[in-house]
């Protein structure tokens, strides 16, 4: 005869651990709801033995217990842009461009993928005297096929990459 149910009278405390329990033995429509309490949870649980060992963030997926940096971006060093120069610009950074001399100059990369963002913050805030221009490098900007002139003093803002039909979108930094 085969052994159904177990009274609370019959099991010790702590006497029963996952070592004693055969994988899928156990779902969750055996068990009552509110019949267990206080449960303890003694060492870990292997992400083998769960059914969704990792989370997916950003595209990339990331194990349980795994660590990572989300929706950050790599602040550079000051940009001197002086009309002369022109930076190309890198996905996940942002750019500190001083246009103190001259109307300045950065360029997008030359690749980009859905989901690719840079930042831009006028640091000296000289972009309504000396504008910054923002080469599209190929890549439509805001669905146009035309560079993007920034006027506005101690503008901050971000781009992000969405496709081929509409390119870099402006959105907040």
């Amino acid at each position: 005869m085969a052994l159904t149910k177990v009274t609370r009278s019959g099991i010790t405390d702590d006497s029963i651990n996952a070592d004693k329990i055969e994988d899928g033995t156990i779902v969750d429509a055996d068990i009552t709801p509110g019949t267990i309490t206080n449960a303890k949870l003694a060492g870990s649980i292997a992400n083998a033995k769960l059914a969704n060992s990792s989370i997916t963030v950003n595209g990339s997926s990331v194990s349980l217990g795994g660590s990572f940096t989300a929706g950050s971006l790599s602040w550079q060093s000051i940009v001197v842009s002086d009309g002369s120069t022109v930076t190309t610009m890198v996905a996940g950074r942002g750019y500190f461009v001083d246009n103190t001399s001259a109307a300045g100059l950065v360029k997008l990369p030359a690749s980009a993928s859905a989901g690719d963002t840079i930042a831009i913050k006028d640091y000296a805030g000289n972009f309504g005297t000396n504008n910054l221009t923002i080469q599209r490098n190929s890549h439509k900007i805001q669905g146009a096929t035309a560079d993007l002139t920034v006027g506005t003093e101690r503008a901050a803002f971000g781009l992000v990459y969405i496709d081929a039909t509409q390119g870099w979108l402006l959105t907040e930094k």
